[in-house]
């Protein structure tokens, strides 16, 4: 069986804001640490039927390229969800959401 491992390095300051996010993965063609600005990762809890999230951004991560990564997160989810579920029309609903999301944001593609 294949495995493939994901690493998280977060360089805290001293009020535990992270300073810098890297990440890696041993499945990557890319072998270093790439820096990011932003992560959001959730994970079933199949024990206790719920959600475990962290969510971390830099300090210096900016608003535009936040509100960026949330409306591309919540497009990505959809696409998931699709494949996962087959739930065609709730996904249209919610890229009829995004669209929304996207214009009171004044994201432009």
């Amino acid at each position: 069986m294949k495995k493939a491992e994901i690493k998280l390095t977060i360089e805290l300051d001293d009020n535990n804001v992270p300073e810098s996010i890297l990440w890696e993965s041993t499945d990557s063609q890319n072998k270093e640490a790439l820096p990011v600005k932003s992560m959001m990762l959730a994970l079933w809890d199949q024990s206790y039927k719920n959600t475990l999230r962290i969510d971390l951004w830099t300090k210096d991560m900016p608003v535009d390229e936040m509100k960026r990564f949330f409306y591309e997160t919540l497009q990505t989810m959809g696409d998931s969800f699709l494949r996962a579920t087959g739930e065609e029309n709730i996904v249209e609903d919610l890229r009829d959401y995004c669209a929304h999301f996207a214009e009171k944001m004044e994201i432009t593609r």
